[in-house]
């Protein structure tokens, strides 16, 4: 569905709801005290970010706003209610801080969290206005090359759609966080760094592939199952289920988001997708538990081309069919040439105005 007035007026309804939640949750840091008391009042609000997304039909702001509270927003929400997470680190935090940190990809300068077997810890890795523009230029071609698909191979289509996701979502949440940052000073969480490097799945998942979700799961799945599985297992293999567990809610949350999507019934295959993932992860890192004493390691030549393989594979056969099934390109790029036809016709008229905006039908 191309974006029309109505879907523009739902978006604003769904963003002043989150608005007006998000101001009743940060006074409930005030009068009521943390623990099952707070997440009674907090799980109404839960409810209401998991409802919301589903009032937007248009792909990229249903996508965008099913990512930012439905997911975000709703697991940092669930942390805040036992004290933990980015929204307790601070307890003078303000109002437009408390909101922006709840829904938005970003974070305040912290001291590094301890490193763990599902994430290595983000690197601290400032990309240059020259890398966002480079990428930005690419999309551009990406959405323009589907101009010819008929002229392309359909794998190589394939292919340009994997390239085409990843560059629309680095950008998308680099834009979010940077106009946080831009008004309130908050530190920009990095979102990506540079997944087709990856020499591992560890590498990829951990420190590479959408950090901001990583970050989110590590306190509210990870640590949790982490810290179970050690009074069964022992220190040595709980993070092995732990892995399991996180895998588990990001392929839960990966069905929802396809749900919002396409608002057809689950295949499942996205949650396969992660559960090969995730017990793909499991023997890797019980096989570097193994050989860790005799120092054996992949060349990166040989790791990073396998790796990204494997990704690339797993991906053309779990994760973009369900994708392409609810026509998610289809009505992609009709709302690229509905926002590339609105643009001819502003400046059409700023220049037939003499360079006055007027009413544009």
């Amino acid at each position: 569905m191309v974006m029309d007035l109505g879907e523009m007026g739902s978006f604003i309804k769904v963003w002043l709801s989150v608005f007006l939640s998000l101001c009743y949750c940060y006074a409930l840091a005030k009068f009521v005290r943390k623990g099952i008391p707070r997440l009674v009042c907090v799980l109404p609000i839960v409810c209401l970010f998991l409802d919301l997304p589903l009032h937007l039909a248009s792909i990229h702001l249903v996508g965008t706003t099913a990512f930012f509270i439905a997911w975000l927003a709703n697991f940092k929400l669930l942390l805040f209610a036992f004290g933990k997470g980015p929204l307790s680190s601070d307890p003078s935090i303000s109002l437009p801080r408390f909101i922006a940190i709840s829904c938005l990809p970003i974070k305040i300068q912290q001291n590094t969290a301890p490193k763990s077997h599902y994430q290595n810890g983000p690197e601290k890795t400032k990309k240059s206005p020259i890398n966002y523009a480079t990428k930005g230029l690419l999309l551009g071609l990406l959405v323009r090359a589907h101009d010819y698909s008929e002229h392309i191979h359909p794998k190589l289509i394939w292919v340009m759609y994997c390239f085409h996701i990843y560059l629309m979502l680095e950008i998308i949440l680099v834009v979010a966080a940077t106009g946080a940052r831009a008004v309130l000073g908050l530190e920009l969480e990095p979102q990506f760094n540079e997944p087709y490097l990856a020499s591992s799945l560890q590498d990829f998942w951990g420190r590479r592939w959408n950090i901001m979700v990583t970050s989110i799961l590590r306190p509210s799945v990870y640590e949790p199952v982490l810290a179970v599985a050690t009074r069964v297992v022992g220190r040595k293999w709980a993070p092995l289920p732990a892995v399991m567990g996180t895998f588990l809610v990001s392929a839960i949350m990966h069905e929802l988001i396809f749900y919002y999507l396409g608002r057809v019934s689950p295949t499942w295959e996205i949650t396969c997708f992660f559960l090969l993932h995730g017990m793909c992860l499991v023997v890797e890192i019980s096989v570097k538990k193994a050989v860790a004493s005799r120092r054996f390691q992949l060349p990166r030549l040989i790791s990073g081309p396998l790796t990204v393989g494997f990704v690339t594979a797993t991906v053309f056969w779990l994760f973009l069919p369900p994708l392409l099934r609810c026509k998610a390109d289809v009505r992609a790029f009709e709302e690229y040439a509905a926002l590339g036809t609105f643009a001819k016709n502003v400046g059409h008229a700023f220049i037939s105005n003499g360079g006055q905006l007027q009413d544009i039908a």
